[in-house]
């Protein structure tokens, strides 16, 4: 291709291309979006209106700062909106139906257990009364101590011991709205034992076992084989032994969780139906109630589809409240009940948009190179030669002939490279074009109405290694244990055309340590189209919608450890702010994770060192050199440092 012709390629890719190459504004939900320069923003509230912030200046910014890749950036502003939708939306459609209860959120701490993400949540959360819900001691005890309101929630879910009842009795005692909810039949009797040794009337919750179900990855969180909950005959019991120890009026709320990402619409509203019908009954047996408590599952579209594909989801937060409180005004009505607190405990939609990690890419392994000269010598083995006609003679009416030719000829070199017939060089140069064969029948096919299928997966083999500094197993760990999509995309030079189909390795010793699934309108994509890697200059790419599970799921693949965190908002004047900066980890602290003393690795290798300085391996400036570099060393980011 000459250089006119390059240059036309490149004022024919537009940044709606972009746009929509990369889904980011069916996605992004108005949080991000592609500036006119052709670098990616996100979208920030300033005193009077958005700010686009350029997310590559951002990373300038933190470079200039002495701070390396990669990084996590926390968007305080767009965790505050969220956080505002999801109350505002339920409030409206409260107000539209006239409805006569309320709503309460409850954040479930095991989503993100960070500090920052707590403290964001519990700070600006207070105006709406969000809560938190906790699963463990310890999340109880984060909960007794961020929650603000007097009005907010501490609901008290999973597996619980004496310890874990009184901290939640004793929250009770000090004014809190704590509800301990019975996950299994035995609990109740310890709540009851405690609660009248402390002396404190608890509030009490159930949790149903529904028979409704839902698809994809969580399906096993509801219906009768679902680990938490009671089931029918198990709920009448509890129900009994309320009443024969005179604390009836204790149960208050009802609960159910059908999953952590429900796609379908459908299954969200049938249920709420079949939840509607236990509080009712449970009401009717002289239970106070008062609180439904719809659970999670409210999904993040992580592939912009608006589809019930698993990674998706089929309904606009406005349906999802609408149904909600449709179905339980109309199924309260009925049974002439007053209308409940409705409490949901969306915790992915909440904190998901809110996270982006940034990472640079090292190096890229291409397999073939667009612009290799196929000339040969003129002594040139008949195998090369063979290869060489068979690029000459591609055309769109003979491509899957050529193919097959390409496979047999690939096939002899191996053969013959086995044997010695041929030398390394020879084997070298047969790949070279074998490739190059590849790729020009996979142009050409893109001409074809209809393409064999053999021919059809040729895109997928043309692949570029680009090889990320990060760990997928610390950083994006659902992306490899349960293959969850996550949108990635360059942060810059989005008004190029990006080029190269690439899938992208990171900077663990793994063969899993990889990403090859990636985000489609229609599809899964095996590859992600990038832009040229070009030497000496940098090129960022970011994985968003993370800031769910991630950080606390990832572990220490390699003894890669947390990344930096940092914190983004807008000041008073509309500038950016990079606040609330948290270290990476350094090797010293990975290591004392797994039980090293890193002080003793120090003094132990010091010890090897002045061995070999004994027996004239190095001399004592040279060993004063190896020291620093191993101390250093020890101090440094896990990560790859520039």
């Amino acid at each position: 291709m000459n250089a006119l012709s390059k240059s036309r390629e490149i004022k024919s890719w537009t940044l709606q291309d972009s746009k929509d190459l990369y889904g980011v504004d069916n996605w992004g939900r108005g949080y991000f979006k592609v500036k006119k320069n052709g670098e990616l923003a996100a979208l920030l509230q300033g005193k009077e209106e958005e700010v686009e912030v350029s997310l590559f200046e951002i990373v300038q910014g933190i470079r200039d700062r002495g701070i390396g890749m990669p990084v996590l950036l926390r968007f305080e502003d767009i965790l505050h909106k969220r956080i505002s939708y999801i109350n505002t939306n339920f409030m409206k459609k409260m107000r539209e139906y006239n409805y006569k209860g309320s709503f309460r959120g409850v954040y479930p701490i095991k989503v993100n257990q960070q500090e920052q993400v707590i403290e964001d949540i519990s700070s600006f959360g207070e105006r709406y009364s969000h809560g938190f819900e906790a699963g463990s001691k310890a999340e109880l005890m984060v909960a007794l101590a961020y929650v603000r309101s007097k009005d907010a929630l501490i609901v008290c879910n999973g597996y619980k011991d004496e310890e874990f009842i009184d901290l939640a009795l004793y929250g009770k005692k000090i004014g809190l709205n704590v509800f301990i909810v019975i996950e299994r039949p035995g609990e109740l009797k310890t709540i009851i034992a405690r609660s009248k040794k402390l002396g404190i009337q608890p509030n009490i919750g159930l949790r149903v076992k529904l028979s409704s179900t839902v698809g994809g990855k969580w399906a096993e969180s509801a219906g009768d084989l679902s680990v938490f909950g009671l089931t029918a005959s198990q709920i009448l019991e509890a129900i009994e032994v309320l009443k024969k120890d005179g604390m009836i009026d204790c149960l208050k709320l009802l609960h159910y969780h059908l999953g952590s990402q429900i796609p379908d619409i459908k299954s969200i509203r049938s249920a709420v139906t079949e939840a509607c019908r236990y509080y009712t009954s449970i009401a009717a047996e002289g239970a106070p109630m008062g609180y439904l408590d719809i659970g999670g599952g409210l999904a993040v579209d992580y592939d912009g589809s608006k589809t019930n594909f698993a990674h998706s989801k089929n309904y606009s937060l406005s349906e999802y409240c609408s149904d909600v409180v449709d179905v339980v005004m109309g199924a309260m009505d009925e049974a002439n009940i007053a209308h409940p607190v409705i409490v949901s405990e969306s915790g992915r939609s909440l904190v998901a948009y809110s996270s982006v990690l940034i990472f640079n890419i090292l190096d890229v392994n291409n397999f073939y190179s667009p612009d290799l000269d196929i000339s040969l010598p003129e002594d040139a083995h008949e195998l090369l030669v063979n290869l060489r006609e068979v690029h000459k003679s591609i055309m769109v009416k003979n491509l899957q002939e050529m193919y097959h030719d390409a496979l047999y000829y690939r096939d002899d070199a191996r053969d013959m490279f086995l044997t010695g017939e041929i030398d390394l060089k020879t084997r070298g140069l047969a790949d070279q074009l074998f490739w190059q064969i590849l790729l020009r029948i996979s142009q050409c096919a893109k001409e074809l109405r209809f393409v064999p299928e053999e021919l059809q997966d040729l895109e997928k083999k043309m692949v570029s290694i680009y090889y990320g500094n990060f760990s997928v197993f610390q950083s994006i760990p659902d992306s490899w244990a349960i293959d969850q999509l996550f949108p990635i995309m360059p942060l810059h030079r989005l008004k190029e055309k990006p080029s190269v189909s690439a899938i992208i390795a990171d900077t663990t010793c793994d063969c899993d340590g990889k990403i090859d699934k990636f985000v489609d309108l229609y599809d899964v994509k095996s590859f992600l189209p990038l832009h040229p890697f070009i030497e000496d200059e940098e090129y960022y790419l970011g994985v968003f919608l993370i800031g769910a599970y991630q950080e606390t799921l990832g572990d220490l693949h390699n003894l890669f450890g947390d990344t930096h965190v940092i914190s983004i908002r807008l000041d008073e004047d509309d500038e950016v702010i990079y606040s609330k900066e948290i270290d990476g980890d350094s090797v010293s602290d990975v290591l004392s994770y797994v039980e090293y003393a890193p002080k003793e690795l120090v003094e132990d290798f010091k010890g090897m060192v002045e061995k070999a300085v004994r027996r004239k391996l190095i001399s004592p400036n040279e060993r004063r050199d190896i020291i620093k570099a191993y101390e250093e060393g020890m101090n440094g980011y896990t990560y790859f440092e520039m």
